[in-house]
């Protein structure tokens, strides 16, 4: 039975998703001037690994046996439904500023308000929260580890690509905002600020 409302929160969130991914590549900003940096961590690249999650959890490789464990596997769906809110949440406030590839728009402004003022990346940490919700929705350590072992570590690559043009387009402003707010984890007693 939990499998079932496993399945059924995973395609809501996923569905949530698509569509938010969907409004971005419809909505982008058409018709600013920007500069933009190449990455090969992209939507793309991130779908594949989706992909691959999807069939590590749906062909049950390394699997736990569920018996005794439905407050973890149901912590697991509320960090997913926290997830896929939390990334919604960022594309509204970011607006037309989203890009497929690390762009700044010339009329760009510094965004460090709603989900950006917890954390600087959160539509990256949302994903991850997601994946690892999913890891423990589905009792799948192998999930959690490509999502540990893969997905994070291109998540700091394309950070880091960003991060380095936001500071140069916003100079101190961005080097006072990244003191002060976390990567993709809320940094503790910061938030009061």
């Amino acid at each position: 039975m939990f499998n079932v409302v496993a399945d059924v929160v995973t395609a809501l969130c996923v569905l949530a998703m698509l569509g938010a991914i969907a409004f971005n590549f419809l909505n982008t900003g058409k018709g600013r001037n920007f500069s933009e940096r190449r990455s090969p961590v992209a939507t793309a690249s991130m779908a594949a690994f989706f992909i691959l999650l999807y069939l590590t959890i749906r062909l049950r490789w390394s699997v736990l046996d569920g018996n005794g464990f439905v407050f973890f596997r149901a912590f697991g769906l509320v960090l997913m439904i926290f997830g896929a809110g939390f990334n919604i949440w960022g594309r509204i406030y970011l607006k037309t500023n989203w890009a497929d590839q690390v762009r700044i728009y010339d009329d760009q402004q510094l965004i460090s308000t709603g989900p950006y003022r917890m954390v600087r990346h959160p539509l990256y940490a949302s994903i991850i929260w997601m994946f690892f919700g999913a890891a423990m929705a589905y009792l799948n350590p192998l999930a959690a580890a490509e999502t540990v072992l893969i997905f994070i570590p291109a998540m700091i690559y394309r950070s880091n690509l960003e991060e380095q043009a936001l500071s140069e387009t916003f100079g101190t402003a961005y080097s006072s905002y990244r003191k002060k707010t976390g990567r993709f984890f809320p940094k503790l007693g910061k938030l009061k600020s």
